[in-house]
């Protein structure tokens, strides 16, 4: 209908007028404001100079700033991580195995000897403590994930062998490792690595095993429902929960604190562990049953893994272990509980363990690479022997050690090797403790670059292994707990 007269057809200009009204419009509100913008800050440069002072000196073009240089290296971290991941896969390794060596790379071992100024350039002072801030928060979500495949394990059907072995696991790396370092110690402990600690944490050291690289490795090879895939599983939660133990205990004893602190904090250690496995997994199970959804499940684990890792680095222990016994008391562990209103809480913790491996992992790989300076070994004094002898015996502590209490348990040799093949994966647990023990300063840089090369031969060497030996998934799984003549056909 057309306006009435008076009212739109007086408004609306000509097609020639409006043409012109738009350019005034832009002129006035755009190019007049930019212009008196341009001329003012001219004016300003203008008598800055002339004040006496000199020129003042401008930065170059495309000055990233702190904000900008973080991005670029945040970028750069993730790239290489990737394509480092990338080409693991393609030979045959497991993913951490690049985007530790892509970490390493980044870092002094490579980038830092070959271009350091463009080392310096990507990764300046600035953002370095960002950086470290997101590895430490992955860190924490990892050992979450870490405490919920330790509580999906079930002691039910595992007794017997499985304890055993899980025994010679922790027991026999242990006791070489900590052998092996009572000669190491004069030239490879660390400020606070007195006698007793450098020599505890070495055993450490060399009896973790990467249960959940294992666990994946199990996956991929279609091992993980088979007797020794079980058996190997069993052995590294179980091996790995008292190296943690120890490990707290060590750094407690290297802290110099007095003997009444240390066991004021490990009571309260005890009963915080209780808390955790007890009231507080009852009670968010209790809530995981009831019935709706939103996003508070997320807030809860992100708000609950912190202050627990908060809480438990308060006490004297790693804030590594609060974030585990989260992951050890969040529901969803139980067979079958993926359906239902815990799949939620399963959904959460999944997605929030994957951002951690994806995205905040490859930080803490950068953050040790800078750490872990392979190429300031001198080969030509006692690091390379300390290699060697490290090398053989973390191989021979996990191949040999379970591998024979197994055989001696009535399981087939060849089985008894793949088990000790398997257990010899260390992989980003290792790294984790080698880094707790350089930050507490039980050991030194070259020691903590000697342990990075031995996690990362003792991983690299699993799967080859295990092509040697023909690991092929049986037909049939079978329970960790038979009896040896059953277990030997």
């Amino acid at each position: 209908m057309p306006d009435p007269p008076g009212e739109g057809a007086a408004e609306r200009p000509a097609p020639g007028r409006r043409g012109r009204r738009w350019l005034l419009a832009a002129a006035l509100t755009g190019t007049v404001p930019l212009v008196a913008i341009v001329a003012a800050a001219v004016a300003a440069g203008s008598l800055a100079s002339g004040g006496g002072q000199g020129p003042v000196e401008t930065g170059g073009f495309l000055q990233l700033g702190a904000t900008g240089h973080f991005f670029l290296a945040a970028a750069a971290v993730l790239a290489a991580a990737r394509a480092g991941g990338a080409l693991a896969q393609r030979v045959g390794q497991p993913r951490v195995v690049g985007e530790i060596c892509a970490g390493l790379a980044l870092g002094p071992s490579l980038l830092g000897r070959l271009a350091p100024g463009v080392m310096d350039w990507l990764f300046p002072s600035a953002v370095l403590a960002p950086i470290d801030g997101l590895a430490q928060f992955g860190l924490v979500l990892f050992m979450f994930g870490v405490g919920r495949e330790l509580a999906g394990m079930r002691l039910r059907g595992a007794t017997g062998r499985a304890l055993l072995v899980s025994q010679a696991s922790m027991a026999v790396p242990f006791a070489l490792g900590a052998l092996a370092a009572v000669p190491l110690a004069a030239a490879f402990a660390g400020p606070n690595g007195s006698g007793a600690a450098f020599v505890l944490f070495m055993g450490c050291a060399l009896s973790i095993t990467a249960f959940p690289v294992l666990a994946r490795m199990l996956t991929d090879l279609r091992l993980l429902r088979t007797e020794v895939g079980g058996l190997s599983l069993f052995a590294a939660a179980v091996g790995d929960g008292a190296s943690w133990l120890v490990l707290a205990a060590v750094l407690a004893a290297a802290a110099g604190s007095a003997p009444m602190v240390v066991m004021v904090n490990g009571v309260a250690t005890v009963l915080v562990v209780a808390l955790f496995l007890g009231p507080v997994k009852r009670l968010l199970g209790r809530w995981a049953q009831r019935a709706g959804g939103g996003a508070s499940e997320s807030l809860v684990l992100a708000v609950g893994v912190a202050a627990a890792a908060a809480l438990t680095a308060a006490l004297g222990v790693h804030q590594l272990i609060g974030a585990m016994l989260v992951g050890l008391a969040w529901p969803g562990t139980a067979p079958g509980a993926d359906t239902g209103p815990v799949g939620r809480f399963i959904r959460v913790a999944d997605q929030l363990t994957a951002t951690a491996r994806n995205v905040l992992l490859p930080f803490f790989f950068f953050g040790f690479g800078l750490t872990a300076d392979l190429g300031a070994l001198d080969w030509t004094g006692p690091a390379l022997p300390a290699f060697l002898v490290l090398l053989a015996l973390a191989v021979a502590g996990k191949v040999v050690g379970p591998g024979v209490c197994a055989w001696l348990l009535g399981m087939a040799p060849r089985s008894a090797l793949i088990l000790g093949a398997l257990l010899n994966a260390r992989g980003l647990t290792e790294l984790i403790v080698i880094q707790i023990g350089y930050d507490a300063g039980i050991i030194d840089a070259p020691m903590a670059a000697v342990l990075t090369l031995v996690a990362l031969c003792t991983t690299m060497m699993t799967g080859p292994l295990l092509r040697l030996l023909r690991a092929a998934p049986e037909e049939e799984p079978r329970a960790p707990d038979r009896r040896p003549a059953e277990a030997s056909r």
